[in-house]
């Protein structure tokens, strides 16, 4: 890999860590879709990932994508969920952005996939615990339903341009950390003006 094709799959790793943020199985089965389909060109052959493309993969996780979408929609499992998919989402990440590296050193590989696309996704995954928390506090879990919907069109959105348009993805992903980071930071204002 040239450094173009390196910052353009880091950019496709970032999109898709972010989104795997949002939910953990869809980035990774349309990204499965993408390398079955050969819209996108890695080499699995010499990787952990030999198996990516195969049709059993494309179909556990499509099943997956559908469970853990329909199971953000029921009071309470949530929450369960969240407690789940905050590991899965920064294992998602750092292995989707070492399989989209999968032709680079392996130094850089998996250095890039663990700070790169692990801490994007775990950032991610974060933020959107502390949103389902305080929309469970504040309304009872009512709010909750639009909370999941949000998060669905973001992963759906954030995936498929990490696929199409991978430098784009990484720009709305550079904006989403900048969101999260402010809004950190003014809470943590707030918390230190108060105590």
């Amino acid at each position: 890999m040239n450094e173009f094709d390196v910052i353009i799959a880091l950019c496709m790793g970032i999109g898709l860590a972010a989104a795997s943020g949002f939910r953990v199985f869809l980035p990774p089965f349309l990204l499965s879709i993408a390398v079955r389909a050969d819209a996108i060109n890695v080499d699995l052959t010499s990787t952990p990932f030999e198996y990516f493309d195969s049709n059993v993969a494309v179909i556990l996780l499509g099943i997956a994508t559908l469970v853990e979408f329909a199971g953000y929609y029921v009071p309470w499992v949530d929450n369960l969920l969240d407690s789940i998919a905050s590991p899965a989402a920064v294992v998602a990440g750092t292995g989707m952005t070492a399989l989209v590296l999968a032709e680079t050193d392996p130094v850089i590989q998996w250095t890039l996939a663990i700070v790169a696309g692990g801490g994007v996704s775990g950032v991610v995954q974060g933020a959107t615990v502390v949103t389902r928390g305080f929309s469970t506090m504040f309304t009872g879990g009512l709010a909750n339903p639009v909370v999941s919907t949000g998060e669905n069109i973001a992963s759906i959105i954030l995936s498929i341009l990490a696929i199409v348009i991978a430098p784009l993805a990484a720009i709305l992903v550079g904006i989403l950390m900048y969101m999260i980071a402010k809004k950190w930071m003014q809470n943590r204002s707030k918390a230190q003006a108060s105590g």
